[in-house]
């Protein structure tokens, strides 16, 4: 009886020392098991080559951190390089699925292109939107009287344009940021800001085509500087904080657009600043 009794006793001091044990032991595990490296598909490929069996994978997989990537693509590579069907599923379990071609990031030129407009034109910032800058009519005329400059060409010299009403229906208010989406091939300097004068019920500019080397005496006069940043492609921000309330216009190059008996016409983007 007292030999059983100690056997009794013993046995307890045992438990105690292995319900004492578990938790550390459980931690080390743990621990062990979280700085280990995740499992990826050519661990598992390796371990295939290395002709373990599907339940000893599996197991692998089960107990383990994993990083798989299970998009079709991997898939198509994890069967053609003979991995079963049952190690395949364990992986897609734990795994995470890759994008075959990621999202673009927020810096990524791609991200960048998708804010701005993709259409040839200008547009105006208006309550976090771009709003199209619908561009007016412009009669060209030289000398004082109109004549007819689609003949061979534009003149190469100043000329004076004619719109018709005494405002833009495009109002905005300063600071404004304008987009100018430019044709292939064209750069921003060859975008021209000018000023309008009101003149009775319409406005008026000066400017010079040709080029500046055919500059001469005031026709530099409606000119204004502005400065601009690519932000994409054949994209480029504009942003106008200085100028003086009136209408203004952005005048692209090659603006006649067509020709008549007596006079040309062609387009500028105008807007009016009202403060």
């Amino acid at each position: 009886m007292i030999t059983f009794n100690r056997y009794l006793q013993g046995l307890a001091a045992c438990l105690v020392v292995l319900l004492f044990a578990l938790p550390p032991m459980a931690a080390a595990r743990g621990a062990q098991a979280a700085g280990a490296a995740p499992l990826t598909n050519e661990d598992v490929v390796k371990m295939v080559e290395f002709k373990f069996g599907d339940n000893v994978i599996v197991a692998k997989i089960k107990s383990s951190p994993c990083k798989f990537d299970t998009s079709m693509d991997a898939l198509i590579k994890l069967k053609q390089a003979g991995i079963s069907d049952a190690v395949i599923a364990a992986m897609t379990e734990t795994g995470i699925p890759q994008p075959t071609n990621p999202p673009p990031t927020a810096n990524s030129p791609e991200a960048s292109a998708s804010l701005y407009p993709t259409e040839i034109g200008v547009y105006f910032k208006k309550q976090d939107a771009w709003v199209e800058d619908l561009p007016e009519v412009v009669n060209w005329k030289t000398g004082g009287a109109f004549k007819n400059l689609a003949t061979g060409g534009l003149v190469k010299g100043d000329v004076n344009g004619h719109l018709n009403g005494p405002h833009s229906k495009n109002s905005v208010n300063t600071p404004v940021e304008f987009l100018i989406y430019a044709p292939e091939g064209v750069s921003i300097t060859e975008y021209q800001l000018l000023h309008l004068r009101e003149s009775g019920n319409s406005r008026e500019f000066r400017t010079v085509t040709g080029g500046v080397m055919h500059v001469s005496g005031g026709a530099t006069r409606d000119l204004m500087t502005f400065e601009s940043k690519k932000v994409a492609s054949r994209t480029f921000l504009v942003t106008l904080t200085s100028l003086a309330k009136g209408d203004y216009g952005f005048l692209p190059p090659g603006a006649v657009a067509s020709g008549h008996a007596s006079a040309s016409l062609g387009k500028i983007y105008s807007f009016q600043l009202v403060e």
